[in-house]
C-alpha cells in the first residue's frame, strides 16, 4: 500500500476526528429517540409524545456525553499506562532505544515523543497521545531485547507514523465513544438482571422498555465498533508504508513483524479497546482467531509482511 503523504493523512484523519465527534453523539441521540418512539403508547400520544420526551431529555443526554468525553479525554494517558503497565524509560537506562527514537524524530521533523517500557518479554509496541504533551511510544522489554537495530528502527518508525498521521488521536476519540455504548449496554443488562432477581411490582412494561433500550444500546455499540475496527485495520497498513518511507528499509520492518507475530501477547493488557493500539493484537483470545473478520482489530500480519516485501 503506497503511503499517500503526510499532509494528506493528517488532513484526512483530522476530518475523520471531526466526523466522529459529530456522528457518535448524533447516533446516541437518534437511538434515544427510537427508544421513546418504540416505547410510546399510540393511544396516548404516539409520535408527538416521543418527540416531547426526546426534547426533554436532549440537554441531559448531551451534557452526559460531553462530561464523559471530557473526563476520558483528559485522563486517557493515565488510563492507557494503567491498562498496559507501561512505565517511563529514562535515557540513561537504554541509550540505544533513545538514540533510535531521537534520530527518527529528527528525520521525521517532529518533536520526540515520550518513551515508555512494558516489562514483558513478549514483542509488541504502541503509540498513544492526543497532542505534543501526551504523545508517547511504548515498547515491550522483549521487543527491545530481541530485535536488531534496523528492525527496532522500523517498529519505532511505524509508531511515529501513527503519531504524525494523528491516528492515535482519532483512535482515542473512537474508543471514548464506543465506551459510552458499552457502559450503557452493561448497565442495562445489570439492571434487568437485578430487577428480575428482586421480583415484584409491575415489571411487564418496564421490562419491555429495558429490553428495547438494551437492544438499541447494543446496536449502537455494534455500529461504533465496526467502524472503529475498520479504522484500526487500515491505519496499520498506512503506518507500515509510512515507516518504510521514513527508514527506506521496508524489509527490516517486515522482519520485525515476523518476529512479533511469534509472540505478541502482553499479559497486562486485558482491555480490548487498548489492545487495538498495538502494532499487533496483544491478547491471546483474539490472536487465536487467525482468520480475518469484521471484528478483527488488526489486518493479518502475513498480509502486512507480504506488502512490505513488495515495496
Amino acid at each position: 500500500m503506497k503511503y499517500v503523504g503526510l499532509q494528506h493523512q493528517i488532513w484526512r484523519n483530522n476530518r475523520r476526528s471531526v466526523l466522529l465527534l459529530i456522528l457518535f453523539p448524533l447516533q446516541i441521540l437518534l437511538l434515544t429517540w427510537l427508544f421513546f418512539f418504540l416505547t410510546s403508547d399510540p393511544e396516548s400520544g404516539g409520535l408527538p409524545q416521543a418527540n416531547q420526551n426526546w426534547l426533554y431529555t436532549f440537554p441531559w443526554i448531551t451534557a452526559g456525553v460531553a462530561i464523559w468525553f471530557l473526563i476520558a479525554w483528559s485522563s486517557h494517558s493515565a488510563m492507557i499506562r494503567k491498562a498496559t503497565g507501561s512505565k517511563p524509560l529514562e535515557r540513561k537506562e537504554n541509550k540505544r532505544v533513545y538514540n533510535l527514537l531521537e534520530n527518527l524524530s529528527i528525520a521525521a521533523g517532529m518533536k520526540m515523543p515520550k518513551l515508555y517500557i512494558i516489562e514483558d518479554d513478549s514483542l509488541n509496541a504502541f503509540a498513544s497521545g492526543i497532542d505534543q504533551k501526551t504523545y508517547a511510544v511504548s515498547l515491550s522489554r522483549g521487543i527491545i531485547n530481541k530485535l536488531n537495530d534496523e528492525e527496532l528502527e522500523g517498529v519505532i518508525a511505524h509508531e511515529l507514523t501513527h503519531i504524525r498521521n494523528r491516528d492515535v488521536r482519532l483512535l482515542i476519540i473512537s474508543i471514548v465513544f464506543v465506551g459510552i455504548f458499552a457502559f450503557i449496554s452493561e448497565s442495562l443488562m445489570r439492571s434487568m438482571y437485578y430487577g428480575n432477581m428482586r421480583g415484584g411490582g409491575n415489571k411487564k412494561g418496564s421490562g419491555q422498555a429495558m429490553l428495547i433500550a438494551m437492544v438499541l444500546a447494543l446496536i449502537g455499540w455494534l455500529l461504533a465498533s465496526l467502524f472503529r475496527f475498520a479504522l484500526s485495520r487500515k491505519r496499520e497498513y498506512l503506518a507500515d508504508a509510512g515507516a518504510a518511507e521514513l527508514t527506506k528499509n521496508p524489509l527490516a520492518l517486515a522482519s520485525a513483524l515476523r518476529k512479533v507475530s511469534g509472540d505478541p501477547v502482553i499479559e497486562a493488557v486485558k482491555r480490548k479497546d487498548v489492545a487495538q493500539m498495538f502494532i499487533e493484537n496483544p491478547q491471546v483470545s483474539l490472536k487465536k482467531k487467525a482468520s480475518f473478520s469484521l471484528f478483527a482489530t488488526h489486518p493479518p500480519i502475513a498480509k502486512r509482511i507480504q506488502i512490505l516485501e513488495q515495496l
